[in-house]
């Protein structure tokens, strides 16, 4: 495993991280596969766990956080976000500083540690004023809740507002941006949030580098009837396209002549970047897990690198 610095910070994650979105207490409810996945993970050099308080509401940092805390503190980075609604109250949500100051401690709770490496904000939130967000990440960063603070699906105008305000106030900046980036959806990384994070020091820590496993070309002749995508009609919806369909199809005959699989690929291709810090990584088995890591030892020419734009556009969504 090798291990990149979040942006200009002294922190450093490793390559491939294990994210628990829909997976630790959502798709995953045996206890024991989940504990296999986070020590292999572990194992395998992996430090980086990345959760959310609204992930199957808390039991992703439970379930996440009962295994994690097997392995000692100072070995780990973990993150976890806050934003969206925690219950049908009016403030359990957003990024004020009452709903942000008791997240942190309930989650900090449910996980079992005393502070975060990273938290972020999940996302942008139009009813609280960007320096009330700030300011109260701020504050958890001088109590020791929080060590960096981040943001997660902001634009990069937004990226840019915070970093401005935090340098006018003297406060802790965002020091990491979570966007989503695959072949699928690059144009907006590529061309915006990259340079804005560039720009201002931030690391980049990856989401949904498989497209929801469209990419890995389970999806090349129907949904089977134990995928993710079977069960949640909105995603299901969103991203079964025939034109999407046939690009992955296309990605097969690269990825055989690499000897490697789509999964395995795209994940290549996504670490190719030197200002991705991390790239989040899910799994709902160990195979799927050893399998991921095999992308780390990938190494994608430029002529490989040219056959996969001519099938992705670099400068449209596919």
């Amino acid at each position: 495993m090798q291990y990149r610095r979040l942006g200009q910070s002294g922190l450093k994650v490793s390559e491939l991280s294990l994210g628990g979105w829909l997976t630790f207490g959502g798709s995953i409810t045996d206890a024991q596969i989940a504990r296999d996945i986070i020590i292999k993970a572990y194992d395998n050099g992996i430090n980086f766990f990345d959760i959310a308080d609204i992930y199957a509401g808390g039991e992703s940092e439970l379930a996440m956080g009962s295994v994690l805390k097997l392995f000692p503190r100072h070995t780990l980075a973990i993150s976890s976000k806050v934003f969206w609604p925690m219950s049908d109250d009016i403030n359990d949500r957003g990024l004020s500083r009452k709903h942000i100051m008791e997240s942190i401690d309930k989650s900090l709770q449910r996980i079992g540690t005393d502070y975060l490496d990273m938290y972020f904000c999940h996302r942008w939130d139009d009813e609280t004023p960007l320096l009330e967000t700030i300011r109260v990440m701020d504050d958890l960063i001088h109590q020791g809740k929080v060590l960096y603070w981040g943001t997660s699906e902001w634009s990069a105008g937004q990226i840019q507002q915070a970093n401005d305000l935090a340098s006018r106030y003297n406060l802790y900046p965002p020091q990491v941006e979570q966007p989503q980036y695959n072949l699928l959806v690059r144009q907006r990384f590529e061309q915006e949030i990259m340079p804005a994070a560039s720009r201002n020091g931030m690391g980049l820590v990856t989401w949904s580098p498989l497209g929801s496993g469209l990419l890995t070309g389970k999806y090349d002749d129907g949904v089977p009837a134990d995928s993710r995508l079977a069960s949640e009609d909105w995603l299901r919806n969103d991203l079964l396209r025939e034109e999407r369909l046939e690009k992955v199809r296309k990605l097969k005959p690269i990825a055989d002549d690499l000897g490697v699989t789509r999964a395995e690929l795209a994940l290549a291709w996504a670490l190719r970047h030197t200002e991705i810090s991390s790239v989040i990584t899910g799994a709902t088995k160990p195979g799927q897990l050893e399998s991921n890591l095999k992308a780390i030892s990938i190494t994608l020419t430029n002529d490989v690198l040219a056959a996969i734009d001519a099938i992705f556009s670099p400068t449209g969504e596919s």
